[in-house]
């Protein structure tokens, strides 16, 4: 690559921005825009691009109907009606308040399809509950609040994965479901580990719900519990499109919350709106960012340079996913997520394509690679918002998620080792990949 390139010098620009601080969306419109001036190309392709591509993506939608119905979760009274089913369930055992974090995350990844948004809103309930009485230590409760939260992507519906179908053209749908047993099985490992842990430091035992509130509290809980259930069953009947979906659940999240269980204010309601516009927006502009970027790495053909470069080197499938492993999993260490999602992933989907990876598979082990980078240091965003919510010291943190980044991380293997794993469901529902 020739470093006087236009090219070249939009990279570095697009670097030193970022660098000093100006967001990442912004910092790509402002290198494409000067690798347009450079090679005289016409600048009104920037506005072109953000109108074909913000405003033709129907999909675009469900991003933040998706995050305003987490929102809307979080300031009703769900979140505590469904901690409270959740202790019903497996309160009762050795750590039960460690296991009561895990089953909500995998309840509260049905209807949110967010991280931040577990994180931030049940996992910080979480985090209180547990260390109350110095039941477990603050960097514990912590760490697994922040690896119970990555969940919530993997398991349908999922932010990341509507981004991807975005860039691939994959089915969300069948994304959706292929995301389901990967999910289950993280959270089956992170189960494991919780009583192990439990073991060794002797965690306390909850007292056991008595057998006659049982009843109640689930009949309390049911208008939540069936949210997922309609959320997903009107996107695989054929009722709803996931963007239709999307509006779904944040108008049942909305009714819910101020009809059935009376438990919001207007001024609640306005708050959790300026809270999805801001993160939306902040969404939005990254994704506008790259859409622009994204023409220029195309003019550049850097996708096909890519694809011919891997070819070249005779990679077989098994040897391209561990590459693509390797590279997510150290890009998620410094990169955000979604900028992962939308400029370095278009770039590997053409040399998946010409090695015959189903597109499916490829998105969930790419999503799954993406979670995992929101716990690894030094960036691990999750980390950082855990640590600010328990006061706990980052590196105490660190150390007690360790053991289960690495079965998670052992769990990403079997994902992509063995594709029957994630596509076993959506072949089941009739995806032909």
């Amino acid at each position: 690559m020739n470093l006087a390139s236009p090219f070249s010098i939009s990279i570095v620009v697009i670097t030193i921005l970022a660098f000093l601080g100006l967001p990442i969306g912004l910092s790509m419109i402002c290198g494409s825009i000067l690798y347009l001036g450079l090679s005289g190309a016409d600048m009104g392709i920037v506005a072109e691009q953000f109108l074909n591509g913000m405003y033709s993506n129907y999909v675009i939608l469900a991003v933040p109907l998706f995050i305003l119905a987490a929102e809307l979760m979080n300031i009703g009274s769900m979140t505590e009606r469904l901690l409270s089913f959740c202790n019903v369930l497996v309160g009762r055992f050795r750590g039960g308040l460690a296991q009561v974090n895990v089953v909500q995350s995998i309840i509260f990844a049905g209807m949110s399809g967010s991280a931040i948004a577990d994180a931030a809103g049940t996992g910080s309930m979480m985090q209180k509950l547990m260390t109350q009485g110095g039941r477990y230590t603050p960097s514990f409760a912590a760490a697994l609040t922040a690896v119970t939260a990555v969940i919530g992507p993997i398991i349908p519906p999922s932010i990341p994965m509507v981004i991807y179908s975005l860039v691939s053209d994959a089915s969300i749908g069948y994304l959706f479901l292929a995301g389901m047993v990967p999910g289950l099985m993280m959270a089956a490992v992170q189960m494991v580990q919780v009583a192990i842990t439990a073991r060794r430091q002797n965690f306390p035992v909850e007292a056991p719900v008595p057998m006659k509130e049982i009843p109640g509290i689930t009949w309390r809980a049911a208008p939540a519990l069936f949210m997922p259930i309609l959320l997903l069953g009107c996107i695989y009947s054929g009722i709803t499109t996931p963007t239709e979906a999307a509006a779904l659940a944040a108008a049942y999240a909305l009714f819910i919350s101020a009809v059935i269980y009376r438990s919001i204010s207007v001024d609640a309601l306005y708050r959790a709106l300026l809270v999805s516009s801001k993160t939306t927006a902040s969404i939005g502009m990254l994704i506008a960012g790259a859409l622009v970027f994204n023409y220029v790495v195309t003019i550049e053909n850097i996708p096909e340079s890519i694809k011919v470069l891997l070819t070249s080197w005779e990679m077989s499938p098994t040897v391209f996913l561990i590459f693509v492993n390797v590279l997510l999993l150290l890009l998620g260490c410094f990169l955000e997520g979604t900028t992962i999602l939308l400029i370095v992933v278009p770039v590997l989907i053409p040399t998946a394509q010409a090695l015959g990876i189903d597109l499916v598979h490829f998105g969930v082990v790419v999503v799954v690679n993406i979670m995992l980078g929101l716990i690894t240091p030094p960036y691990g965003l999750l980390l950082f918002i855990v640590a600010k919510i328990s006061g706990a010291p980052l590196r105490d943190i660190v150390r007690d998620a360790a053991p289960f980044i690495f079965w998670m991380v052992l769990c990403l293997g079997i994902i992509t080792f063995i594709p029957a794993t994630v596509l076993w469901l959506p072949r089941l529902m009739g995806y032909q990949g």
